[in-house]
């Protein structure tokens, strides 16, 4: 298979449909949710992978949107809170042949399973998180998040939160993961075209998603949709030109970079997105663009897309070369270990 992140998963014998990785289980979210767009985008996407469905796998932790696993006809868990990413890493190293994926929230992934994902990340291991970031807890009706905004009021911060929200671009990008990347769940095609690039990357990928909960958070991105709300989209390769050509990212004489407007902007300064750079301190420039408050501006697309050994495969690799060794003589060594002393017997 030419996708890298998916090589050696066995292919489809014939041609994969929407239908084929469609449940037979009732979708039980409230109506409006932005999940339903997201699960449907992902069933037609999955298909186009041309792998086959028992190779594929999907882990999910705890909230409404780890209900994933039952909507997709695959192979799937539904684990505990938080620690999907620890259990899609033993499904990855134990089984290559396995395109795994995650699904969490932003409730799940950043606080009970805050470590759990930095670490993953951290090691690439080869799976694929996708983190629905709706601001809020759902499930558990209305408490605020690890990525609900300073001052957002809800039943558990009646007088506003005094917590300052996680990024989760950022924090990806500071666990050096290889492939981080957002989207939104409104665009159908910038989300299948970001998920597809994350399943074809070997090695941790993240994306972030932003998600609707009209329940209770709704309309939590509508101001970065409204005439005055910028959606700053990143391509690879291409100047960082966004609101139909009025605004621009420039980098200043210090290194920081900043929004301008296009018209009066130095052309040499204008930021050209490149998601390859091995040095991820550009993509985190650009990810500190988002506001932390109400958005009304945010980069999406891919931030960051950088090939590095997978911690799956080197587990595999490590366990081949012992294997090849002298069984007996590794065990023994493995047992004395570097620090012996021999006792003296006088």
């Amino acid at each position: 298979m030419t996708a890298n992140g998916l090589a050696g998963v066995p292919l489809a014998l014939e041609p994969l449909s929407k239908k084929d990785y469609t449940s037979d289980q009732e979708v039980r979210w409230c109506p409006g949710c932005g999940d339903y767009a997201v699960l449907s985008t992902f069933q037609s996407m999955v298909a186009t992978l041309g792998i086959k469905r028992e190779n594929t796998v999907i882990v999910s932790g705890i909230g409404c949107s780890s209900r994933f696993p039952y909507y997709v006809d695959t192979y799937g868990m539904h684990s505990i809170h938080g620690r999907a990413p620890a259990i899609a890493t033993g499904v990855a190293v134990t089984r290559p042949d396995l395109n795994v994926w995650v699904v969490t929230g932003d409730g799940d992934a950043l606080s009970i399973g805050g470590n759990h994902l930095i670490h993953a990340l951290r090691r690439n291991v080869n799976i694929t998180i996708l983190l629905f970031n709706n601001r809020i807890y759902g499930l558990t009706k209305g408490q605020y998040s690890p990525t609900s905004e300073l001052g957002k009021v809800t039943k558990s911060t009646p007088y506003g939160s005094l917590d300052t929200p996680f990024n989760p671009v950022s924090l990806a990008l500071g666990a050096e993961a290889g492939f981080v990347a957002r989207t939104i769940d409104s665009d159908r095609a910038h989300l299948t075209q970001v998920l597809t690039a994350a399943a074809q990357h070997r090695g941790a990928a993240l994306v972030e998603i932003y998600q609707n909960c009209p329940i209770f958070n709704d309309d939590a991105f509508a101001t970065l949709k409204s005439p005055d709300g910028a959606l700053i989209q990143l391509r690879h390769g291409e100047p960082i030109v966004f609101g139909g050509g009025r605004f621009c990212v420039v980098r200043d004489a210090d290194g920081d970079i900043r929004v301008a407007e296009t018209e009066t902007a130095d052309p040499e300064r204008i930021v050209v997105h490149d998601e390859t750079r091995g040095d991820p301190s550009q993509a985190f420039a650009l990810s500190r663009l988002t506001e932390a408050g109400v958005l009304r501006q945010a980069p999406i697309g891919i931030f960051r897309r950088v090939p590095r050994p997978a911690y799956d495969d080197l587990v595999r690799e490590q366990i081949d070369a012992v294997r090849a060794e002298d069984q007996a003589a590794a065990l023994a060594a493995v047992i004395a270990g570097q620090d012996t002393w021999e006792a003296d017997e006088r």
